[in-house]
């Protein structure tokens, strides 16, 4: 039988910090928030106060993110962070564990120039991304 889906979030779950102002980061955190039906993962963005602690917390400059972060058990950053939220989410996305057959040093050099390059890229928004109300409870 099914585990019906949680409709509050983890409070012990794992945290993705992203930047907020990022046009890339901010559909991303939409996503899976959109995707995430058993309320798995919080948010922070970076540049909010918990966001900026937890970068600091983990040698990350909030000024200037080189990464995505995702907070739980253990911390997972780059790809690994990328993969660890998309097998979270379950099918279809869990099929990116494929993947991991490719080794760190490998995926990481090319989730580092995408993250170092996103606002070029991808844009960037005068002001910071602001969840739709019904996942306010789901952001720090």
């Amino acid at each position: 039988m099914a585990t019906p889906a949680r409709t509050t979030p983890d409070p012990a779950g794992p945290i993705i910090l992203f930047d907020a102002e990022c046009v890339l980061c901010s559909a991303s955190a939409r996503f899976v928030l959109e995707r995430d039906c058993r309320a798995t993962f919080r948010l922070a963005s970076m540049q909010s106060e918990a966001g900026r602690s937890l970068f600091q917390r983990h040698g990350l400059d909030p000024d200037d993110p080189a990464s995505l972060l995702v907070v739980g058990d253990r911390v997972r950053r780059d790809s690994d962070a990328v993969l660890g939220i998309c097998e979270a989410l379950g099918y279809p996305w869990r099929l990116a564990r494929v993947f991991r057959l490719v080794p760190a040093v490998l995926r990481d050099p090319v989730y580092r120039v995408l993250a170092r390059n996103r606002h070029r890229l991808f844009g960037r928004r005068e002001t910071c991304w602001v969840p739709p109300d019904r996942y306010r409870d789901r952001i720090l």
